[in-house]
């Protein structure tokens, strides 16, 4: 399982926040969100906000990315495999091929993982 990055929370967090309580939402701020909280080492709230973002915009692959490895960090192994199997999906359908790419890796490592244990 890897380990989240762990980061004081930062002016960014904060105005993402104050944009979502003045009522502005979508699926790029709440990818802030996810990625802030993300670099705090607060998963569950990365979590949260990631999983929003794919709702708003179900093709965001970055946001799908991200996701499976907040999931992963949280040790949520299944959860995250899910998050990259969709996020593939995403990036084929929007032609990201970086994204694809690294996801296929993600996945691939999981399923090494597995035969190791």
């Amino acid at each position: 399982m890897a380990e989240a990055p762990r980061a004081a929370p930062s002016a960014a967090l904060r105005n993402f926040e104050r944009m979502l309580a003045d009522g502005k939402d979508g699926a790029l701020l709440r990818f802030g969100l996810g990625n802030e909280h993300f670099r705090c080492g607060e998963l569950e709230a990365a979590v949260g906000h990631l999983r929003r973002a794919v709702e708003l915009d179900p093709d965001y692959s970055a946001a799908w990315k991200l996701l499976g490895k907040a999931l992963n960090a949280a040790g949520r192994v299944d959860d995250a495999r899910a998050a990259w199997n969709e996020g593939i999906a995403a990036a084929q359908r929007k032609g990201d091929k970086q994204a694809l790419r690294e996801m296929q890796v993600f996945v691939r490592r999981l399923a090494a993982q597995r035969t190791q244990e």
